[in-house]
């Protein structure tokens, strides 16, 4: 049960960092950056705060089966979403070379969810 409440606690902070980061996208940022930096930080929020909900549901869930593609999530917004916020904020462009893998484990985890799901017996 420990992993669940992990996968539970990654999933809140998530979502809760989420929040803050968007509110100060609009409120702190939307003046000093230009519109594609500010197009890769709401994209960076919404895919963070999607994949915290699905990572919450998935820990509370208690599925064993579950969690691997949960902890796929968590890595995957981390990277996503972190390398968009960089950027945004005037990290090296490099950083957009990154960005797939977190893109790509969020992909696998959605795969590896439906697989899993489909292949477990009850």
């Amino acid at each position: 049960m420990r992993d669940g409440r992990a996968l539970v606690a990654a999933g809140a902070v998530l979502g809760g960092v989420a929040i803050m980061l968007g509110a100060f996208g609009v409120h702190a940022l939307k003046s000093r950056l230009g519109p594609e930096e500010l197009g890769w930080w709401q994209t960076g929020v919404q895919y963070q705060m999607w994949h915290a909900l699905i990572i919450t549901a998935l820990g509370l869930s208690g599925a064993r089966w579950a969690r691997l593609p949960a902890w796929m999530f968590t890595f995957g917004a981390l990277i996503f979403a972190g390398t968009l916020y960089a950027m945004a904020l005037g990290g090296p462009r490099w950083l957009g070379a990154v960005t797939p893998l977190g893109g790509l484990s969020l992909i696998a985890g959605w795969v590896l969810l439906a697989w899993r799901a489909l292949a477990h017996r009850d």
